[in-house]
């Protein structure tokens, strides 16, 4: 990710709105989209011209039709799987995953929280539920309905890895408490690496293989679905941009969603074990911390224990010893180590260096799970 701009959580807050006589103050983007046509001047010629030019547009008015008609279908097909939940810390969105009532969202969403009101599309009116397991390590959870309403429709959730670039997708979720709002935008990148920051009620994860985004992602959209044109979900919008020299205000149109394959892995191990037993994901089996140089800048990791039969414990890596690189991945804080390792895989192979003392070290660790 651009170093420039740092993702912020794209939910839990909650919006200032007033209701009957009073005000409704609602900080929303506008987007505006020009039209330009062509006048043609003239007397016979010109309105020859103006006919031949109506005939050719025709098609390209079917054309229009037939694209909001496929909106349209998407929209009727996967909106009512798309619900919003109220939880202590605020507002967001979830899917529904099942018609037992199991909902999946994101962790940041559900806070500490252990109970929930859930607006379904089905009945319209709140609905408790509680929590069933959170995994903040993927910024993922799932609720669950008490009382399932009759007609409840399960999301159906595609494969992510077939995301491609330019792929038109659509965000559907709760922005600033408006339920059931909808976004466009296009797949403008696959495979991100992303570092989610704490500020704002984020978990501090790092996530592999995130979507990003041009369809706008507001506070509220996180735990909503991130469609493609097949009314299948692809990813959980999870993310937006930020920029730091704009005063961390959101970067328009640069937004990330949690892949739709990582999802469906979290989830299900939840629903049915009541928990994660099976991250998927790589670690060296550390507690670490980050170290400066003399200069005060971020200079590596240093290990403050090493697990006892972990990865870098069978690798001969000790505590105080501090690594700066793993593969050909730099690594000058706890942040850049996480995300050296989130495109790892558990049991395979990566050189690790280390510094102990004076002396740099190189050794090839093979990586357990977190």
């Amino acid at each position: 990710m651009n170093a420039s701009r740092a993702p912020r959580p794209a939910g839990g807050s909650r919006p200032r709105v007033r209701t009957r006589s009073r005000t409704v103050r609602l900080a929303l983007p506008l987007t505006a989209v020009a039209c330009s046509g062509a006048l043609l001047a003239g007397c016979s010629e010109g309105a020859t011209a103006a006919r031949t030019s109506g005939e050719q547009a025709a098609p390209a008015r079917a054309d229009a039709s037939d694209l909001q008609s496929d909106y349209q279908k998407v929209i009727d097909d996967v909106l009512p799987s798309v619900v919003q939940i109220d939880a202590a810390d605020g507002l967001g969105s979830g899917v529904v995953y099942d018609d037992k009532g199991h909902i999946v969202t994101n962790a940041h969403v559900v806070g500490k929280g252990r109970t929930f009101k859930v607006t379904a599309a089905v009945g319209e009116h709140e609905l408790p539920a509680k929590l069933v397991s959170s995994y903040p390590d993927q910024d993922l959870a799932v609720v669950k309905l008490d009382k399932p309403p009759a007609g409840l429709k399960p999301a159906k959730f595609g494969d992510s890895t077939k995301a491609a670039v330019g792929q038109i997708v659509l965000a559907m979720g709760s922005p600033l408490g408006l339920s059931s709002s909808v976004t466009q935008g296009i797949v403008s990148a696959t495979g991100r690496t992303v570092s989610e920051g704490r500020a704002g009620g984020g978990t501090g994860a790092t996530i592999a293989n995130m979507i990003q985004t041009s369809a706008a992602i507001n506070p509220g959209n996180s735990g909503g679905a991130l469609v493609n044109m097949d009314s299948e979900v692809v990813g959980i919008p999870t993310l937006a941009a930020t920029d730091p020299q704009m005063g961390d205000s959101a970067a328009p149109g640069i937004g990330f969603a949690i892949p739709a394959s990582m999802v469906k892995t979290v989830a299900y191990q939840i629903v049915k074990n009541g928990k994660v037993t099976d991250s998927g994901r790589a670690g060296l089996n550390i507690t670490g911390r980050t170290v400066v140089d003399e200069d005060f800048k971020p200079a590596g990791v240093t290990v403050v224990e090493a697990e006892k039969g972990g990865a870098a414990d069978k690798a001969g890596i000790r505590a105080g010893d501090v690594i700066t690189e793993v593969g050909d991945d730099p690594v000058t804080t706890i942040t850049s180590l996480s995300e050296a390792l989130a495109t790892q895989q558990p049991g395979g192979k990566v050189q690790v260096t280390y510094t102990r003392g004076d002396s740099d070290k190189t050794v090839d660790v093979t990586l357990g799970d977190i």
